[in-house]
């Protein structure tokens, strides 16, 4: 039984989030949160396909995936052309026969003062934040058979207010939360294609790391569980989305915030 079919009564509850026998894309996957998807797919049985514009980062990434016995596709993709994006639904097929996950994680991220901002900083953003997501799901979408999901990667800034000032970005994530209840409005029932988001808070990446600590607190005081998230936490997330455990969701937006977009 694969992740693309629907829950039978016998099945046991931790049946329902293995992924054996799928086939997942994860865009983004070079680095960050996109590599701990990769792998948390793989443990829970997929194979994984993994694109991003860098093929050294990729190939970095890799290892790890297959450590868990899974097969992984490197498929260098700039998300940003629609036909990249085309060219990597067809290797996903050709290596594989089937693709049933898409996971849209590649996303860049600015700040600057919204009366200095350039244009082309804005619509970088928004090329890969919200337009590619829709490019990689369109290709996806056309390829995928009934019981797969889209899981898209948002923000908790696409659900609230930023500390700091990130229009293009909080703009782009409230789009793409927006693009997931559409496309799961077109394709729920005319193509059996699950759509959903996920809007992670703060996560213990690289990124994290290389912000302030008085920002980072000013972003936290507004979390219930008052701390950043583990990867883990996020990755659990994506499988439980991915899964026939949420075999009865789509459209909608699943805030891993630790509480910050319930204030």
């Amino acid at each position: 039984m694969t992740s693309t079919d629907t829950a039978h009564p016998a099945d046991s509850v931790l049946d329902l989030f293995r992924l054996d026998g799928s086939v997942a894309v994860v865009t983004g996957a070079g680095s960050g949160l996109g590599a701990g998807f990769a792998r948390a797919l793989a443990e829970a049985g997929a194979d994984v396909v993994i694109a991003a514009r860098r093929r050294d980062r990729l190939e970095a990434v890799a290892p790890a995936v297959e450590a868990t016995g899974r097969r992984c596709l490197v498929v260098p993709t700039d998300v940003t052309d629609p036909e990249q994006c085309t060219a990597l639904a067809e290797a996903t097929i050709a290596e594989f026969g089937r693709l049933d996950i898409l996971v849209n994680n590649a996303g860049v991220t600015h700040s600057a003062p919204s009366t200095r901002e350039r244009p082309e900083d804005f619509r970088a953003v928004m090329d890969v934040n919200l337009f590619g997501a829709y490019w990689a799901a369109q290709a996806c979408g056309r390829v995928m058979n009934p019981g797969s999901s889209i899981v898209n990667v948002a923000s908790m800034l696409g659900l609230i207010k930023s500390v700091l000032p990130q229009a293009a970005y909080a703009a782009s994530k409230a789009g793409l939360i927006g693009l997931t209840r559409d496309l799961s409005h077109q394709w729920s029932q005319r193509k059996g294609i699950r759509v959903n988001a996920i809007a992670p808070g703060f996560v213990e990446t690289d990124l994290i790391s290389e912000m302030s600590s008085d920002t980072l607190a000013e972003f936290l005081r507004g979390c219930s569980l008052g701390r950043t998230a583990t990867q883990r936490e996020i990755d659990a997330a994506v499988v439980f989305l991915a899964s026939r455990a949420s075999g009865y969701i789509t459209g909608s937006t699943l805030a891993v915030d630790g509480g910050t977009s319930g204030h």
